[in-house]
């Protein structure tokens, strides 16, 4: 499992993650919102299994 999620990227993730899990804990959305735990996972693990059958790689070239 490669890393594939980038800095800025993985700071989103976790944002998103975090304000739509505290939504559905208020009752602010609905069931939906718990679907905030897959943007906090990748962000949390910096891989997301999306970007490889994508082809796509956020994090800066390895020098």
């Amino acid at each position: 499992m490669n890393t594939n999620v980038g800095t800025l990227d993985r700071l989103l993730r976790i944002v998103a993650g975090l304000v739509l899990i505290a939504l559905a804990a208020t009752g602010t959305v609905g069931w939906w919102g718990w679907l905030g735990a897959v943007p906090l996972a990748t962000g949390l693990f910096r891989f997301c299994p999306a970007y490889t059958l994508l082809g796509i790689n956020t994090c800066p070239m390895k020098k």
